[in-house]
């Protein structure tokens, strides 16, 4: 029998080829799959209103259900990506899309607050939504060497669609059946569309480049910490982004309601504030191709506190549109720089715990900072004080980014 691991990657059978044919028919699935699940994280944001007054509860309480949503999704993806790791992608895939299904019949049945907020957390979350995201980028990491940043962009771009498409579907189905029907809705879309497009995914992954192991105990050299430590300062980088970046996605449609412009005006600036997210994170991927993760997430993480501080003094109808666009263009490509730095530092047999393990605590801090700008609007009366609490939270990841930024720079004085 051939040995595959000393095989020259040119010479081995398409199938295990990195870039090869195979490996782009698996991106186009895989950013399919994510796109059509990530309707799990959006849909909860666009009824956010109708939420509030179906069960008669405050902002922070109507957030409540996004927040939990996120956690369930969070853990879910490590549970998941270890799942992967076991049996492959295809398991979780079809897990997902059927809980899926399950789920949005669940909630569509609600009857009080916390019944849809198990319904979202539990199984559209947990075990739904949380398989179209970390493991898909974890899977598709394997697949590419000279793409990889590209790669990565693309399939953490399906979020970045979702977030697109489904709102105005959305709003519009909610407006003309109800938030329930609509449910049921996605229940039936996800099950058609998903099952198929999983199992394009059933060829296992690559073999390794044998000179990856060691160019990551290099890279952990130069931060001078043990995995151990890495990957926890990784996962609070990715919480302080996230709970920066929750503020404009997960409030921006009750944000324009309370400014009296509607919050049909509210779901299209999500809609392009995504939209260009997907523009922002493709770019994002052919820039890291050239500078690498880590130069990538520093400069997504400044431009995204830059756009922040323009939501402060800017709050009419036409500069929310300009602002929201120049929020989306700059933040875009913070989430999938996490996967290629954590690609530079650590081994591909740790990939897919690794990677869902910061992808998690990037989700939670969307959870978190859904739920704390809620609770501070509550309390102070406007979103000014919870766009500075994001800035703050901001400026925590720059730092983390600036001192990763460093260490590279030693290693390659050092080389």
């Amino acid at each position: 029998m051939t040995d595959n691991a000393a095989m020259p990657a040119a010479d081995r059978p398409a199938a295990q080829r990195p870039d090869g044919p195979h490996a782009w028919l698996r991106l186009t699935a895989a950013l399919g799959l994510s796109t059509i699940g990530g309707v799990g994280l959006w849909s909860v944001v666009v009824i956010l209103p109708v939420i509030e007054a179906e069960f008669g509860v405050d902002r922070g309480g109507a957030s409540l259900p996004y927040s939990a949503t996120m956690f369930g999704f969070a853990f879910g993806g490590v549970i998941m990506g270890r799942l992967a790791d076991r049996f492959g992608i295809v398991w979780p895939v079809v897990i997902g899309a059927c809980m899926l299904a399950v789920g949005y019949v669940l909630a569509a049945q609600a009857t009080s607050l916390w019944h849809f907020i198990l319904a979202q957390a539990l199984i559209i979350g947990m075990l739904g939504s949380s398989a179209t995201f970390g493991p898909l980028v974890a899977d598709v990491s394997l697949w590419f060497v000279r793409r990889r940043g590209v790669a990565v962009a693309v399939v953490a771009s399906g979020n970045y669609l979702a977030g697109t498409i489904w709102p105005p579907i959305l709003q519009y189905a909610v407006e003309a059946v109800g938030w329930r029907q609509a449910h049921l809705g996605i229940a039936l879309f996800v099950i058609v569309t998903m099952l198929p497009l999983a199992f394009v995914l059933r060829r296992p992954p690559p073999l390794e480049d044998d000179q990856a192991p060691a160019r990551a105990r290099q890279g952990q050299g130069a931060t001078r910490l043990s995995p151990r430590a890495l990957q926890a300062l990784l996962v609070l980088a990715g919480l302080a982004c996230c709970i920066a970046m929750s503020m404009p996605q997960v409030h921006i449609v009750a944000y324009c309601g309370d400014l009296g412009f509607g919050v049909a005006r509210g779901a299209e600036m999500l809609s392009l504030m995504l939209g260009l997210g997907v523009v922002s994170r493709l770019a994002s991927g052919f820039i890291a191709d050239r500078i690498g993760g880590v130069a990538t997430l520093m400069l997504g993480s400044s431009l995204q506190c830059l756009a922040l501080l323009f939501y402060l003094p800017f709050d009419g109808l036409m500069s929310l549109y300009i602002v929201s666009a120049i929020f989306g263009l700059s933040q875009g490509g913070i989430v999938p720089s996490y996967a290629l730095v954590v690609r530079e530092y650590f081994p591909a047999r740790e990939a897919g715990q690794r990677v869902s393990l910061v992808l998690m605590a990037t989700v939670a801090g969307m959870a978190i900072g859904g739920w704390m700008s809620g609770e501070i609007y509550d309390l102070t009366g406007s979103y000014q004080a919870a766009f500075l609490n994001g800035i703050a939270w901001n400026l925590l990841n720059m730092s983390i980014a600036f001192w990763l930024l460093l260490g590279r720079r030693r290693m390659r004085a050092l080389a």
